[in-house]
């Protein structure tokens, strides 16, 4: 077995790596090296100071926060992925509980992090658009963010990877609840090069403990022990870990022992972008080895999750067998892939199949630490509904907003409403139609018309944007106009309408 395939149980790792040490060529450098640095910790921690208390009894939990970005959601193993392997994120889904009908609150990247970061539909502070680079766009900051409401608990916070929550100085990490930081302000990076403070938003250097340093080797990699360095220094106290990959969101780079290791897919964008999962796969694998071996197992919850579906135009990712991509209220922008984890506390290898949303981790955390929550949450607690000790669904009803394409959606338990554009409502019986095929919205007139008012209820309270976007630029993203089926002709027509109804106001 190659030492790349399993990094997580510890033994199994430790074993393999042992094995081949003498033949290790260019594609273990990076598990090997983590396996040192595991070793040397295995050394230095090998058991608690007398008369401490033992690291797995230790109350609150550690919370590690894994997300990936624009991960396709057929691109992992629990989900049937076919044409290469991610053996960690499947140990995770092993050892924990995976959720079936997962969602997260925006179909692109930054509204959809500040949703996560808050656990406030992000709707409710104006938070719709990226924030364009050095445009002193952000986060606003009136929201406050998990780090901050954990932080009383005595918890240390790192964000180790991408922020894109504003890249000027009052929306910097530190400034958001964050003790440290160490990745990219932006909402993407080169994955093997860096220039100097002036260049454009994916040549920058990376943050790093407060100073600026370049992407060194390849920078999943970089992250990833970064994220291991995080996790050493504070494992002797409650720590909350934001490991917040760029992986595998363009561009499309991979080093050459990645991608030797998934040589057998033919397209090469698509191999591509799977040694690129790979590489995040093994970094997810390391992390999860050290905190096996720092015994820390049953006392960390660990999350993982992708920001958003797979943009399949851009980076080949795989969404089936849900309809559209990334950029759209339809499944395949918003439904991801979603485990949890907490060994001892959770029972393993499940599946949970009631709604749940990116906004129930804030909540769920905060009340693992036995913080109170906050009151203005849309977000759950999750653990009495995956212990079994409350019965009933934790949300009856989900909703999406986009104003690229003027797009709303909401769904329950058996059913979902899409607006898009000009068009008339869709209906689909989604608990028996995940690929969203078959719109029964003339069939079922009433349930129909319910389901819109509801949308409007929700969404009638929102303020406008934070900050204007890009509408008159690029109304609608040309990865997004295909996935919705939009012609110029059909965008015009809707853009039209916007001004017509903003001129009446």
């Amino acid at each position: 077995m190659p030492i790349h395939a399993v990094h997580w149980p510890a033994r199994a790792r430790l074993r393999d790596a042992f094995a081949l040490q003498a033949t290790c060529n260019c594609a273990t450098v990076f598990a090997v090296r983590n396996l040192v640095l595991s070793v040397s910790l295995c050394l230095a921690c090998s058991g608690p100071p007398s008369g401490t208390e033992p690291a797995e009894s230790r109350l609150p939990p550690n919370i590690v926060l894994i997300l990936a970005d624009d991960l396709g959601y057929a691109d992992v193993g629990f989900h049937d992925l076919q044409d290469f392997e991610t053996p960690n994120l499947d140990s995770l889904a092993a050892a924990g509980i995976r959720f079936t009908n997962a969602y997260v609150t925006h179909p692109y990247c930054s509204p959809s992090r500040a949703g996560l970061l808050t656990g406030r539909y992000q709707h409710r502070f104006g938070h719709i658009h990226n924030p364009k680079f050095r445009a002193g766009e952000g986060l606003p900051l009136e929201e406050t963010l998990l780090p901050e409401v954990l932080a009383p608990g005595g918890y240390v916070s790192g964000v180790v990877g991408k922020w894109h929550l504003g890249d000027g100085p009052a929306f910097h990490p530190l400034q958001r609840g964050f003790d440290e930081f160490y990745g990219l302000l932006g909402g993407g990076h080169d994955y093997f090069k860096s220039n100097g403070e002036d260049a454009r938003e994916y040549l920058i250097p990376l943050d790093a403990h407060g100073g600026k340093i370049p992407v060194e080797g390849y920078l999943t990699d970089q992250l990833s022990e970064a994220a291991l360095d995080f996790v050493r220094r504070h494992s002797g106290r409650p720590f909350f870990l934001y490991l917040s990959y760029n992986a595998p969101h363009g561009p499309l780079q991979a080093p050459p022992e990645a991608l030797a290791r998934v040589d057998s897919i033919a397209d090469p964008r698509r191999r591509t972008y799977a040694a690129m999962v790979t590489a995040l796969d093994d970094g997810v694998g390391a992390v999860l080895s050290l905190v096996e071996e720092l015994g820390l197992t049953e006392s960390t919850l660990v999350f993982f999750l992708s920001d958003n579906g797979g943009p399949t135009p851009a980076n080949a990712s795989n969404n089936s067998p849900l309809r559209a991509t990334k950029g759209t209220v339809y499944e395949g922008g918003v439904r991801v892939p979603f485990v949890v984890s907490w060994p001892g506390r959770l029972p393993a290898g499940s599946r949970y199949e009631p709604l749940v949303s990116a906004l129930d981790i804030f909540s769920t955390a905060v009340a693992a630490a036995g913080i109170e929550l906050p009151g203005n949450l849309d977000g759950v607690d999750l653990m009495p509904y995956l212990t079994g000790a409350q019965s009933e669904a934790p949300h009856d009803q989900l909703y999406w907003y986009s104003d690229e394409g003027g797009q709303y959606a909401t769904r329950t338990g058996e059913s979902k409403l899409v607006r898009i554009l000009n068009r008339e409502p869709e209906l689909y019986a989604i608990d028996n139609d995940i690929s969203e095929s078959h719109d029964v919205s003339d069939a079922s007139k009433s349930l129909t018309d319910e389901l819109v008012r509801a949308i409007d209820a929700w969404h009638a309270p929102h303020p406008g944007p934070a900050w204007p976007g890009t509408r008159g630029e690029r109304p609608v993203h040309p990865n997004t106009a295909k996935a919705l089926g939009a012609d110029q002709d059909e965008i015009d027509a809707w853009v039209a309408k916007q001004v017509y109804d903003e001129s009446r106001r």
